[in-house]
């Protein structure tokens, strides 16, 4: 958690933009789909076959539960438990999610580090959620034109050595539809279907380094 934590700050697509074209040795790349695509000048993709897919960090906003709390109702507001409650279950569909989407490519998943093994790192954060389901004795909606926003953290290494290969960072809105009402259940959908997206973007991004390799800066 430190390690992500520390690197959400650097996250930041703005402050990232804004800082620096090289980033750990990395350099910023255009990408049509993600807003900040960073890679490792002469990384060689083309070997790995496997991923060693690491849990998806789950974290919300830092201020969003307070924020939120300030404006609910006594019955509505968003309970500490019910919060890490929401990670637990956002990591593990997370990673499902992601597993699923490199297995569905060709991809084996594996348990172990290999020459022939990548090492992928994700993160859903700086999770906000506009209109959550009040914890009430009847079912309650929220009305907001989307469902909240969101930030994808990809990291990538070589299994065996450690070394940095790319990363990549992207901020979207979740479900942003006009006049909509919303409840837990279509802000779940709404989320997962993000999740689903930058999972996909992820596997076909590899198959497109692996025909650009070896990466020129």
């Amino acid at each position: 958690m430190a390690a992500f934590g520390s690197a959400l700050v650097l996250a930041s697509p703005a402050a990232v933009h804004a800082q620096r074209a090289n980033w750990d040795g990395l350099v910023q790349v255009k990408s049509k789909r993600l807003s900040l695509v960073y890679l490792q000048p002469g990384a060689d993709f083309r070997g790995y076959t496997k991923v060693l897919v690491e849990p998806t960090e789950v974290a919300f906003d830092k201020n969003w539960r307070r924020d939120y709390n300030r404006t609910a109702t006594t019955a509505g507001r968003i309970s500490e438990q019910e919060l890490q409650s929401a990670i637990t279950r956002g990591v593990q569909a997370a990673s499902d999610i992601f597993g699923q989407a490199w297995t569905r490519a060709g991809y084996a998943v594996v348990n172990a580090p290999g020459p022939d093994v990548l090492r992928v790192k994700t993160g859903v954060l700086r999770i906000k959620v506009n209109a959550p389901e009040q914890n009430t004795s009847s079912r309650s909606y929220g009305f907001s034109r989307e469902a909240g926003s969101a930030t994808l953290f990809v990291e990538v290494r070589d299994s065996m050595t450690g070394a940095l290969l790319g990363r990549a960072v992207d901020q979207e809105l979740v479900g942003d539809n006009v006049n909509a009402w919303r409840t837990a259940v279509s802000n779940r959908a709404d989320f997962r279907e993000l999740v689903e997206n930058w999972a996909g973007i992820s596997v076909r991004g590899m198959s497109e380094l692996k025909s650009l390799s070896p990466i020129r800066p």
